[in-house]
């Protein structure tokens, strides 16, 4: 055999491209696992718009921040807000990120579950 080194390049080429298609179709599963993720997304912001339709929940939240927005006009309720603030923000990390959370989620403002994370972290260091 004139050349004995065609065969084991052959081989290793070969072994190359098994790696390579299996490659390919890990990406390939993957590409569509997340297009699938995006879809189901869309669907769940499309049913829970629906299910708020008749929810009052927005506006069970939108009437409570306006109970102090309101009371900060009226000089005699103004000692009771501050106060009440004063217990909110003496309130444990936690109860207020659920808070946040909450009233996030409600009116769907993913982004800031996100930069509430941000500032939790924040905090964190800053404590340590």
């Amino acid at each position: 055999m004139p050349f004995p080194i065609i065969p084991v390049v052959s081989e290793v080429f070969g072994i190359l491209r098994s790696w390579l298609q299996g490659r390919q179709k890990i990406q390939e599963a993957t590409d569509e696992r997340k297009a699938v993720l995006i879809k189901q997304e869309g669907d769940w912001d499309s049913i829970m718009a629906s299910a708020s339709v008749t929810s009052w929940k927005d506006e069970w939240l939108t009437i409570l921040f306006s109970i102090p927005l309101i009371g900060a006009f009226i000089p005699s309720a103004v000692p009771t807000i501050r106060a009440g603030f004063e217990v909110l923000a003496s309130m444990p990390d936690w109860y207020r990120y659920t808070l946040s959370v909450i009233v996030a989620a409600s009116f769907g403002v993913r982004s800031v579950i996100g930069t509430l994370k941000a500032h939790a972290d924040l905090q964190a260091a800053k404590a340590d």
